[in-house]
């Protein structure tokens, strides 16, 4: 049998047509799969993100109960921060949870890093979970709170902190400023640690004077010294490129409020007026008093016994010759004034047995008249025999030699703060007070002792006398080293000794002055070493991205 031959192509278009179209339509089902897929994925990004803004929200809500708590009480909360709130269509819940007692270990992280804290540590959580479609995002952060002691600071101001040395400097230490930092030197200022101004860091003097042209010189990473000249001009906060060219210089060691620096603030329930930390305790939570168990308080000395019970022992103070005190005893040529002195004997003091028990003694006295100026004076405290620090709401003096054999910690707290030296007792320089400065020549002297103090504010006609003037001076120390090892403390313009600097009364001395490394130590810091208070939050990250369902 034959084939059969179909030769006809009638249909065949018609075919492919139909193929086509099924083609074109299976393409066009997948272009919508994926355009809705697409969309649901961008809506479901956009509510993890609402989630994620929300518990991001709810982290801020308990490290700002936490913050309030301190800032308040100075104590931690009774009750953990926890709750619940409706943000941007999202619920959130947040908690907080006490990580246990504070423990003291150096701070880790930020411009603090190296420095030693009591730290306590809170565990933050917080969930976000969006109402369209249940998107869920957990988030969890580390707060901690940390109060560092002020004296690891090889200085610390709460006002502008002004450098101007006339001869060379070194400052080893840290070097804080809650305000505007200013550095110059006539030959060379060298500065070894870290430094950082929560205002802004210049080259130059804040008021009127001169700009001197000495070097001045910061450590920087590699622990080599690099210098503030950039060809004729300084890098300072005036460059417009300050932020970089700070950080590429001193790797991160030279830091100011462009950085992110932020003030350090020692925690007082009258934060705005440091000063009360050395008047007294009436009506002042904040007194140095309230934490003596020494007080010299208008010509009366009361001592803390073992049975917490108080005793008068002025008179037993006197006999000894542990305390005495002179109307007009000596003249301070910067105030102007007969200075109506009580001297403390230390050697006395601890060998009479009238040491304090925590090792705090607190004085004050506002004896009245016209020309009345009173003050506290230390003598003989060469040797400690333990823990020592004396807190005077007046201006305070030490006489010779203080705490120089077999070192203790040691700090001087006052309104102002004056070394004389060893030949101011040697010469009787009391009786010379009213006279030039070359009847007051100085010898070497030795003060181990960190100290906390004020001064006077620079203006537009009158210079501070800067950081090398802080402890002020009234002889002619030419030639003649003052060795000092501490920390420098300045957080208020002095009340009573408000005389302004110069250099008419005094000659500067030869500055062996050293940041004493023993601070890092917390065991080596003096009694009632007061701290600044930290907040850091650290160790943020997600748990959890998901969809919350109830089934």
């Amino acid at each position: 049998m034959r084939p059969i031959h179909l030769n006809s192509e009638r249909g065949v278009a018609a075919i492919i047509a139909l193929l086509m179209m099924g083609m074109l339509l299976l393409i066009g089902l997948a272009a919508l799969t994926t355009s809705d897929d697409e969309t649901t994925i961008a809506g479901n990004e956009l509510q993890e993100m609402r989630a994620f803004y929300a518990a991001e929200a709810g982290l801020e809500q308990a490290a700002a109960a936490l913050q309030t708590e301190y800032d308040s009480t100075g104590l931690p909360p009774l009750v953990m921060p926890s709750g619940s709130a409706v943000l941007n269509g999202c619920a959130v819940t947040y908690d907080a949870e006490d990580n246990g007692p504070a423990a003291h270990r150096p701070i880790n992280q930020g411009e603090l890093a190296g420095l030693h804290a009591l730290v306590k540590s809170f565990s933050l959580v917080s969930t976000g979970v969006s109402d369209v479609d249940n998107a869920k995002v957990t988030l969890s952060q580390t707060f901690e709170v940390s109060l560092v002691p002020v004296f690891q600071f090889a200085v610390f101001y709460n006002n502008d902190l002004e450098f101007a040395p006339s001869s060379d400097m070194n400052l080893i230490g840290r070097v804080h400023s809650n305000r505007n930092l200013y550095l110059q030197s006539s030959t060379l200022l060298r500065v070894e640690s870290f430094m950082t101004a929560a205002g802004h860091l210049y080259h130059g003097r804040k008021g009127a004077g001169t700009v001197d042209a000495g070097d001045v010189q910061i450590k920087d990473g590699y622990a080599d010294y690099v210098t503030m000249k950039e060809g004729s001009d300084w890098l300072d906060a005036h460059d417009g490129h300050w932020y970089d060219s700070a950080i590429g210089r001193w790797d991160g060691r030279v830091q100011d409020a462009s950085h992110g620096v932020r003030t350090l603030n020692v925690p007082l329930t009258n934060a705005s007026d440091p000063h009360r930390i050395i008047e007294r305790s009436t009506g002042n939570p904040d007194s140095y008093e309230s934490k003596a168990t020494l007080i010299i308080q208008d010509g009366v000395a009361v001592r803390k016994m073992a049975d917490g019970t108080w005793q008068n022992v002025t008179a037993a103070m006197a006999a000894t010759g542990a305390l005495t005190y002179t109307a007009d005893k000596f003249y301070d040529q910067r105030e102007a004034e007969w200075v109506d002195c009580t001297e403390l004997d230390v050697a006395r003091m601890y060998d009479s047995g009238f040491a304090p028990l925590n090792g705090v003694v607190y004085f004050s006295d506002r004896v009245t008249g016209a020309s009345t100026f009173p003050a506290l004076r230390l003598v003989n405290g060469s040797t400690l025999d333990s823990g020592l620090s004396v807190v005077s709401e007046n201006p305070l003096y030490t006489l010779g030699d203080f705490n120089s054999v077999f070192k203790k910690p040691a700090s001087l707290m006052a309104d102002a703060i004056t070394f004389l030296s060893n030949s101011w007792q040697t010469h009787s320089y009391d009786t010379l007070g009213t006279f030039s400065k070359t009847y007051r020549a100085a010898n070497n002297t030795t003060v181990n002792a960190s100290y906390l103090t004020g001064n006077v504010e620079t203006d537009s006609a009158n210079y501070n006398g800067g950081f090398e003037n802080l402890p002020r001076f009234l002889e002619d120390w030419s030639g003649s080293t003052l060795s000092w090892k501490g920390s420098a403390v300045n957080l208020w313009n002095s009340v009573q000794a408000d005389g302004l600097w110069n250099d008419t009364y005094y000659n500067s001395p030869v500055r062996d002055w050293l940041y004493d490394a023993d601070l890092d130590d917390p065991n080596n810091l003096p009694p009632g070493t007061p701290v600044v208070r930290v907040f850091q939050r650290l160790g943020w990250r997600q748990q959890y991205v998901g969809y919350h369902r109830d089934y």
